[in-house]
């Protein structure tokens, strides 16, 4: 993949297990929150799979749309966008209804010392949303951070290990989950939690950050020295297939790619693909933040894009110099400081 083009028609691939699924599920889709790195291919990739799967949906975009260029993107796609602030009752209150709903809203870069902002997007703005879509199902986008660090050789925490969110970026997070658990148990909205970390693509994630510093000959500490990435596309995918598999209590899923992934192997890959040497510094901890996916890779199967594959499209794509955004994500970060 060489053009922008070329990276979002990957994304927006279908495989023949969602076009199966995306078929079988009864309504319309919303996507709350569509304006982030994930929205816009996600909803591409509902539009692709439902053309070839032959059934007629709307799917709904809602955001602030801060970006006008990607408001008028989505809709030249087919995707119905809504320009709405979620935390404003009267507009959310507005929102049609629909029979699916995937919660994408949320607030992580900025959280120190814009606490308060965090809280209300992360743990209030789930409260009326579960109310106002009560009579729907829904997917929660969540995170990995709910969970404390684990020792490396655990194979990562389960969707049994007791949450232990470190800072309030996580705790928020666990929040959100609450909320959410408790309007399902509530009015028996079907449910499905969507522990996400790491996913990626060529313009940014963790394979990337550490690609750059490989190339520039930047020091990568490998203190956090261990992790997990999925390719977007996949994590996307799963993202739509929950919607067949919510239910009351929330079905929770740890979504990733099957590997606990070295810094320092990763770090040498990307080396030896431009020709230098990596620059290690530091020394791996005991602990780490990772998820043992075993549950959601049973239930969907493995991701279609392994490792390998995202290492060499990443390489290439930062020795031709690709568009990357800057959205750090701060994946070394060991006290929960976003």
């Amino acid at each position: 993949m060489r053009t922008i083009a070329e990276l979002e028609a990957k994304l927006a691939e279908p495989s023949e297990a969602l076009v199966k699924d995306i078929a079988a599920i009864d309504g319309d889709i919303m996507l709350l929150g569509i304006g982030g790195k994930m929205g816009p291919s996600l909803a591409r990739l509902a539009q692709n799979a439902l053309k070839q799967a032959g059934v007629s949906k709307k799917i709904y975009g809602a955001s602030r749309f801060s970006d006008k260029e990607l408001k008028a993107e989505l809709e030249a796609d087919g995707i119905e966008t809504i320009k709405v602030d979620l935390l404003n009752d009267n507009e959310l209150q507005s929102l049609p209804d629909v029979k699916n709903v995937i919660y994408m809203a949320g607030n992580k870069f900025g959280t120190t010392g814009n606490e308060h902002f965090t809280w209300a997007m992360n743990s209030y703005l789930p409260g009326r949303v579960a109310e106002k879509y009560k009579n729907s199902r829904i997917v929660v986008f969540s995170t990995g951070n709910v969970y404390p660090l684990v020792p490396v050789f655990s194979g990562g925490a389960t969707e049994d290990t007791p949450p232990g969110a470190n800072g309030e970026y996580g705790m928020s997070c666990l929040g959100r989950e609450r909320v959410f658990e408790s309007f399902s148990h509530r009015y028996g909205i079907p449910m499905a939690i969507y522990r996400l970390n790491y996913a990626i693509d060529l313009r940014y994630g963790v394979l990337l950050e550490i690609a750059k510093s490989v190339k520039a000959g930047l020091p990568v500490d490998v203190s956090m020295g261990h992790f997990n990435v999925v390719w977007q596309g996949d994590a996307n995918e799963w993202a739509l297939r929950c919607l067949n598999v919510c239910s009351t209590p929330p079905a929770v899923f740890n979504m990733s790619g099957p590997e606990t992934l070295s810094m320092r192997w990763v770090a040498r890959e990307f080396a030896k693909r431009f020709g230098t040497e990596a620059n290690i510094v530091g020394t791996e901890a005991d602990t780490a933040l990772l998820s043992n996916c075993s549950k959601a890779h049973k239930t969907f199967g493995y991701p279609r894009v392994s490792i390998m594959q995202m290492i060499d499209w990443i390489a290439e794509w930062v020795e031709q110099g690709g568009k990357t955004w800057n959205k750090p994500t701060h994946f070394q970060e060991r006290e929960g400081k976003y």
